[in-house]
């Protein structure tokens, strides 16, 4: 049962991520114009890398309650820490770049922020499968 929370909400995290990405991303610009989108998304985008990184967090300290330290909690730490670097660098310094229309260091650091994502569904695919 221990183990099947873990799972459980290591697999939200996943499908939000997926959903987030996949769906709910992309339409904000077919749907809402620039300047409506753009609240949207730095509306959005906090409240989405808080909940991924709070679940992971508690996901994080169930493992180390329930379980010996191991490779997935590793992977789940790892994950984490790229919440928390994505909600408070990446994300205000993507604002930054956008508000000041530096173009280039915003494409890097929006880049930068999609790796992070893509990387941690392959984390989470890891811990899952």
């Amino acid at each position: 049962m221990d183990q099947q929370i873990i799972y459980y909400l290591t697999s939200v995290v996943l499908g939000v991520m997926l959903f987030f990405s996949f769906v709910i991303a992309p339409t904000i610009f077919k749907v809402l114009d620039e300047n409506y989108a753009r609240k949207f998304i730095r509306k959005i985008f906090p409240l989405y890398y808080s909940f991924c990184l709070i679940i992971l967090f508690i996901t994080s300290l169930l493992y180390i309650y329930f379980f010996p330290v191991s490779y997935e909690f590793y992977i789940l730490l790892f994950l984490v820490i790229l919440f928390s670097i994505s909600l408070f660098v990446l994300m205000p310094m993507i604002n930054t770049f956008r508000d000041n229309k530096l173009e280039k260091k915003f494409k890097i650091t929006h880049t930068m922020s999609v790796l992070i994502n893509f990387i941690q569904m392959i984390g989470l695919i890891v811990i899952l499968f």
